[in-house]
């Protein structure tokens, strides 16, 4: 926040009057709960915290006490000023979304060198009044001006929009999903959680017996699931594969088997999951502090792709985004630098890629490359490089050169930045849910989500 300057108390008058606007977010309630340690649930937007069958979102009532501290400290007397007492009446609650204004006046000049401000804030809007009282304060003793003050930034580590596309799943109903050798606790949990939140349907493929010990150990009830008996991975693989091609499952879901074992069934010529397109991975990636879920393609299954794969790549990301509610998504294909270099073969596919989709090779989206990873998610980045583009800055869809280049980018998202990561093979005539051992129990179920989500627009198609 800049600051202007403070005022001594011989530089105030009664009546000198200050206020200041600020918008209550779901944010700020999850900061104030982690910096003061109050984790009452009614003030957190994900808990129904009175019982009354919805979440509240309420402010604690500190929340709007700290507007009239920070008009207090920053602008009326200003830099210097502390608080010595506070009486204040709190007349109704303060939720997230509403915005309120804080205003300070000066009532009285005390004998001591102190202050008497009197204070009210209001709703901005109705102009309900919110909080008044009055604050006894000591001004600073020196007049002093700043041009600002430097606070470090501060990001919820909160994955708002893996919440949206649960919301967005839930109506849906469940997916019949074929789950391929839930034999380990981590498999068939990710499962039995897609069930639980009646998101998937699962028909559980695999050996009775290991299924089983395996629900044993987690506690879980198989009532009512249906199993389908497997000898071996690789013929719960081609089982799982029928059930799909037989119209019994809508989705593939990976459980404790090699990808491999699973990708070749999906292949099979006979009665296969084959379209004709390149099958790719794609990670959808909750990164806190984003405005955006980001997209990061293909970290997974291809190695080093060629020019026509990263075609099909390109493209299944696109319809991805368009299942998830991104109408025009916007892909930045990624090398090391943002000009063309003969010698840096992936600078140039990425430019052959923006120029297809210009000519109608790649629809349904923005594409632009090359573009090195600060200036595809960075807008300042991108303008302090001198790019004009409607991808620079604001890349929904990273498309990395080769398998090494997208799994880094993806876990460096993921243990250093914070992210949640859903992922799900693309290309066949069913989505496939590719989860990891390391994967938490968030992003096993938005995967389900977001394959959920895609059969469900992509139903009659042919694009996978």
């Amino acid at each position: 926040m800049k600051i202007l300057e403070n005022r001594t108390f011989s530089q105030l008058e009664v009546g000198d009057e200050a206020q200041l606007t600020r918008l209550c977010t779901v944010d700020d309630l999850y900061a104030f709960a982690s910096a003061s340690g109050d984790h009452n649930p009614l003030h957190l937007a994900a808990y129904d915290g009175d019982g009354d069958g919805r979440p509240e979102a309420v402010a604690p009532a500190l929340w709007p006490a700290g507007l009239v501290a920070a008009v207090l400290g920053n602008i009326l007397p200003g830099a210097g000023t502390q608080t010595r007492r506070a009486d204040l009446s709190f007349h109704v609650p303060v939720l997230a979304g509403d915005e309120l204004t804080a205003f300070v006046t000066v009532a009285e000049k005390l004998e001591d060198g102190d202050l008497i401000c009197t204070t009210e804030v209001h709703r901005v809007g109705d102009n309900i009044l919110v909080l008044s009282g009055s604050v006894q304060v000591t001004p600073p003793a020196q007049h002093m001006q700043f041009d600002s003050v430097e606070v470090p930034g501060l990001v919820v580590q909160r994955h708002r929009h893996f919440d949206a596309l649960l919301e967005k799943a839930r109506p849906l109903d469940p997916m019949p999903t074929a789950v391929v050798a839930p034999e380990d606790a981590n498999s068939l949990g990710g499962a039995l959680l897609g069930h639980a939140n009646n998101i998937i349907t699962p028909i559980l493929v695999g050996n009775r017996g290991k299924i089983e010990a395996a629900a044993a150990e987690l506690g879980a009830d198989l009532t009512g699931i249906e199993i389908v008996e497997a000898a071996s991975h690789g013929v719960a693989a081609h089982k799982a594969v029928d059930l799909v091609v037989e119209g019994k499952a809508e989705t593939l879901m990976k459980g404790y088997l090699h990808t491999d074992e699973l990708l070749h069934a999906v292949l099979r010529r006979e009665k296969g999951l084959r379209t004709g397109r390149r099958l790719s991975h794609v990670f959808v990636m909750d990164v806190p502090g984003m405005s955006r879920p980001i997209m990061v393609t293909d970290a997974a299954v291809n190695i080093a792709p060629d020019l026509e794969t990263k075609a099909d790549i390109v493209q299944n990301a696109i319809h991805l985004a368009h299942s998830i509610g991104i109408e025009t998504p916007k892909v930045g294909v990624l090398s090391a630098v943002e000009t063309i270099n003969p010698h840096m073969p992936s600078s140039v596919d990425a430019a052959l890629l923006s120029k297809m989709a210009e000519r109608g090779q790649i629809t349904g989206g923005l594409v632009d490359g090359p573009l090195a990873m600060d200036n595809a998610v960075d807008l300042n980045a991108a303008r302090t490089k001198g790019i004009t583009s409607e991808v620079g800055g604001a890349a929904d869809i990273l498309v990395a050169p080769n398998i090494e280049a997208g799994n880094m980018v993806a876990k460096q998202l993921t243990f250093i930045s914070h992210a949640e990561a859903a992922g799900i093979v693309l290309g066949a005539a069913a989505p496939i849910i590719l989860t990891s051992r390391s994967d938490d129990d968030a992003s096993r179920l938005v995967s389900c989500a977001v394959a959920a989500l895609h059969a469900n627009a992509t139903k009659g198609k042919i694009h996978g």
